[in-house]
């Protein structure tokens, strides 16, 4: 059994009352955050669990919101999430609903509308300590917990486009972790999502984005205290 750290033993710092309810939703919210790209302009969130039973009374709205405003878990302005979103222009919706019973209590799934009306889609849980794990993204099965980089892309369903990917990888030296790919066949298009095993630079999006067949690309850099407000 590994030895537990003084972080297992003592939980993140954060504004409270609960590491589950409140620095976990936190954490949720910017991973949210940063799918959307920055540009939350309103967001629905669907509780499940206890997350939907005690969302009040434990802060669980407000620091779910205050992640989607690119807020921290310590960060005092927590309690003041819905002011701020106000002052931004931002709307939101917290619905109580039912995601089944293999999912795990303390869940939300987000729905998120962006300035240009890109909409994008999010589920993940609060696991405990304040650590997270990112179970679906736009329908998409994954397993993401933001400490690792991803790199999610929606592209043609043609020969050649992952390949290209990967190349650009092996070329930067960035080993895979975990790779997932789904198929339609409506409109004959994939979506992919590739955990790095290192940190990447948004230099590798654009390389992404050049490749023939590529719809839409997005890079999401693990969750980083220090890169908290960078936009305020």
């Amino acid at each position: 059994m590994p030895t537990p750290s003084l972080f297992d033993i003592m939980g993140p710092i954060m504004i409270g009352p609960s590491s589950s309810h409140t620095a976990g939703a936190a954490r949720l919210g910017k991973m949210a955050y940063k799918l959307a790209g920055g540009d939350v302009r309103h967001a629905v969130m669907y509780l499940h669990g206890s997350f939907a039973a005690t969302y009040r009374g434990h802060g669980t709205d407000k620091a779910l919101l205050a992640g989607l405003l690119n807020l921290n878990p310590s960060d005092e302005r927590l309690r003041d999430s819905f002011a701020i979103a106000a002052q931004k222009g931002i709307s939101y919706e917290f619905i109580p609903t039912d995601l089944g019973e293999d999912v795990h209590p303390n869940t939300v799934r987000f729905v998120i509308t962006t300035g240009s009306g890109e909409t994008f889609e999010i589920t993940g849980s609060s696991i405990g300590g304040g650590q997270v794990v990112v179970s679906e993204i736009d329908g998409m099965e994954v397993r993401f917990t933001g400490e690792r980089p991803i790199l999610i892309t929606a592209h043609q369903d043609t020969p050649g486009v992952i390949s290209h990917i990967t190349a650009l990888l092996y070329e930067r030296g960035i080993n895979i972790g975990n790779m997932r790919v789904t198929r339609s066949r409506e409109d004959k298009s994939a979506h992919m999502y590739i955990e790095l095993d290192s940190l990447c630079g948004q230099e590798l999006t654009a390389a992404v984005r050049a490749i023939p067949g590529i719809i839409r690309v997005k890079l999401l850099l693990p969750i980083d205290e220090s890169d908290a407000a960078r936009k305020e």
